[in-house]
């Protein structure tokens, strides 16, 4: 008997920093902090530079780790039998979660008429979903999941 999947989702964060942008970004920053350099040597004040260069070092560390963990990807698939949660990155794939579709339940929180938190759960155990995600894709996911997750289990009781 083959598993038929009822969904197949990829969730990947949302980055407004191009590769480009990024490129653009820097060169502005590097060239503002060189003619502050240049101020600064010129005042005799030689330390400063050297301070300068390692902000402009601590921006390029921290955009590349912002587009490392925009390079991540939530896959999310609800088959006949199965929902599973995978994570995969540049280096590895990883199962996060796996439950029988039948007994899988979603539970959401929801603050000011917003849903902030949307999770997987069986039998005490939970996995965060479609954290990524705004509160409006996060609703929409919900909807998409609730249905996948009726359909599995519809048709493994063969009612229609």
């Amino acid at each position: 008997m083959t598993d038929i999947e009822f969904l197949n989702v990829e969730i990947r964060p949302h980055r407004s920093l191009s590769d480009r942008g990024f490129i653009i970004l820097i060169s502005i920053v590097t060239a503002l902090n060189c003619a502050a350099a240049a101020v600064f040597l010129a005042m005799g004040a030689s330390l400063v530079p050297i301070f300068l260069g390692l902000d402009v070092l601590a921006l390029v560390i921290a955009f590349a780790a912002s587009f490392a963990s925009g390079r991540r990807i939530e896959r999310l698939v609800v088959t006949q039998s199965r929902v599973r949660l995978i994570e995969e990155t540049r280096r590895r794939t990883s199962l996060v979660w796996e439950s029988p579709t039948a007994f899988t339940r979603l539970t959401s929180r929801e603050e000011d008429e917003r849903l902030v938190d949307l999770r997987l759960t069986v039998s005490g155990r939970e996995a965060p979903v479609g954290q990524a995600l705004g509160p409006k894709a996060r609703l929409e996911l919900m909807r998409t999941l609730e249905a996948a997750l009726h359909e599995a289990r519809r048709s493994r009781t063969g009612a229609w």
